[in-house]
């Protein structure tokens, strides 16, 4: 049990909240399932208030692109499940990330990361951010807190980082790269997607920001793109006015207003929002990544079963992984929760249900076998996606990680015989037998 003073829900577990927090019948109709406001706008009571609104001196909707009611219970009931004092859901989980890390860091900043990320992120960061003048550092070994110390700058804004990475199964020691990232007065953002609230929730262990792919597991079912964004609202961006120049000058579009002064620490708002409210009201306001309505509806549907998905996704994802680690044809397993792991000892600590149900193998016989296999399955489908209710399977070195030099996709664990296999919930027989046809398929190479 665990009192949440932001959606109002004292004393209720998880697993309530997550089909009831930040939702009531709806005040017009009764209705008890999550309404969809299909609505692009809202009429104003008057021109008072549409004034107000604008100049954020009250809070209520205004057009779809920044908030709406079916968008609002999500948001809430995400940010009760990581613990954080709001959220911010957005039209993918790339614009999740992209928006967490431009409402901090501007053109001339820099940014620490750790290297073993999902591709896309990686590219964003490698590539695309830079473009925008954000200069990136990947730490040499995301495992050492000194690496981490050794690449901050003078200039640097935030630290980023996976909680459980994608696909080298990777367990992030949130509390010590936190420690860091606070020594040197920045905030550590970390993405949780694998790993979900109900596995870890880690702005417990000192995180300040989460993002997810809200596709994944918060939707679970393959069907919705979506991305989330949550505030720990741990993180005073007023206490260093000049690295956060953006937290702590006047906002002209807003007639003056100060992020940091106006919405954070000590605000008349009762919880630091100056992060999220900054992300919502320019950011999202200027460069318009919104979740559709249906699409926020489709995410609580699946947020209201996330635990009893994630049981059943982990119990699975233990059976494959000792069924791989005996495999003739197996050279190595990750999976963090697997003892002899590399990083066992830390999934205990934060993940003590299980690490993910994302793992990983080295297939005998390299690219052509890791080729072979993938193409004999049947039960599982061959896509780009994980966290679905069915099992997923793809070969990341000509796939998600095949854009960019080998040395960018060895710095993320990708060999050229990696399999990474997504777990889903079927039937655990049914799931080992179809990766043993892609065993025997593989035989050959």
């Amino acid at each position: 049990m665990a009192d949440d003073a932001v959606s109002g829900t004292p004393n209720w577990s998880f697993e309530t909240r997550q089909i009831h927090a930040g939702q009531e019948p709806d005040p017009t109709t009764g209705a008890r399932a999550l309404p969809i406001y299909q609505t692009t706008s809202y009429v104003f009571k008057d021109t008072e208030q549409a004034a107000n609104l604008f100049a954020l001196k009250e809070f209520g909707n205004i057009y779809t692109r920044i908030m709406n009611p079916t968008q609002d219970v999500v948001e809430q009931r995400i940010a009760s499940l990581e613990g954080g004092v709001g959220a911010l859901l957005v039209a993918s989980g790339q614009a999740a990330e992209t928006i967490a890390i431009l409402n901090i860091a501007e053109a001339g900043d820099h940014i620490v990361a750790s290297p073993s990320l999902y591709g896309g992120t990686f590219n964003l960061l490698k590539h695309t951010l830079p473009k925008f003048g954000i200069e990136v550092t990947f730490v040499e070994d995301s495992t050492d807190p000194q690496s981490w110390r050794a690449a901050v700058r003078p200039n640097t804004k935030l630290f980023y980082g996976e909680t459980i990475s994608n696909p080298k199964v990777e367990i992030l020691d949130i509390e010590a790269v936190a420690a860091v990232a606070h020594e040197a007065g920045v905030p550590l953002i970390v993405d949780n997607t694998v790993a979900t609230p109900y596995v870890l929730r880690p702005l417990e262990f000192g995180a300040d920001i989460v993002v997810h792919s809200a596709t994944k597991y918060l939707g679970g079912h393959g069907t919705t793109i979506a991305g989330v964004i949550v505030d720990g609202g741990t993180f005073d961006f007023a206490a260093d006015p000049e690295k956060f120049p953006n937290f702590n000058t006047p906002e002209e579009s807003y007639h003056g207003l100060v992020f940091a002064r106006d919405l954070g620490v000590g605000s008349p708002l009762g919880a630091n929002l100056a992060y999220i409210l900054k992300a919502r009201v320019q950011l999202l306001r200027d460069l318009g990544p919104a979740v559709a309505p249906f699409n926020a509806f489709l995410i609580a549907q699946g947020v209201e079963t996330l635990s009893l998905r994630i049981d059943r996704h982990l119990e699975n994802a233990r059976a494959v992984a000792e069924f791989l680690q005996g495999h003739e044809q197996v050279e190595s397993v990750r999976w963090a929760s697997l003892p002899g792991d590399a990083f066992h000892e830390l999934a205990q600590k934060y993940t003590p249900k299980g690490s993910g149900a994302v793992l990983a193998f080295e297939i005998v016989g390299g690219a052509d076998a890791g080729r072979r296999f993938v193409e004999a399955l049947q039960l599982h489908s061959h896509v780009a996606n994980l966290g679905d209710v069915r099992s997923l399977v793809i070969h990341p070195a000509s796939t998600t990680h095949s854009q960019g030099p080998d040395e960018d996709r060895l710095a993320a664990g990708v060999t050229p015989g990696l399999v990474r296999l997504a777990v889903g919930i079927e039937h655990i027989d049914d799931i080992v037998a179809d990766l043993e046809l892609g065993f025997v398929a593989a035989k050959g190479a």
